[in-house]
């Protein structure tokens, strides 16, 4: 019998790997995504204190009312959007994408879309 490793286990060793080399600092924090079967989540975090600045999801009772009857690329660029919002008010411009061992398509290239367009830069 075959056996193998779930998707997600294969995942968490590509994110392991990358988060080797990439780190949030205070002047670029790392912008994290998590990525379950029906929401997303957006974190922004300062690595060298171990902190997060901004926390964005579909979860939130206000993102949940903007998303509803959309798609899910849609409801993850503006999760996206909204975290890009909310890293602009507490003076955040610039940080450091961390796609959480994920590819860059589809949901989680809609966040970093919809970050962008509130006005941060990777």
């Amino acid at each position: 019998m075959i056996t193998k490793i779930d998707k997600n286990a294969d995942r968490v060793i590509r994110h392991a790997r990358v988060r080797k080399k990439i780190s949030g600092t205070p002047d670029a924090p790392r912008f994290d995504v998590y990525r379950s079967t029906s929401h997303i989540y957006v974190q922004i975090i300062d690595d060298t204190t171990g902190n997060t600045l901004v926390a964005c999801s579909t979860v939130e009772k206000a993102i949940a009312e903007m998303v509803a009857g959309k798609t899910k690329v849609e409801a993850a660029k503006i999760v996206g959007e909204e975290a890009g919002k909310r890293a602009l008010e507490k003076g955040i411009t610039a940080v450091v994408f961390d796609r959480g061992g994920y590819i860059y398509t589809g949901r989680v290239q809609a966040v970093a879309d919809g970050a962008r367009a509130a006005g941060l830069k990777f």
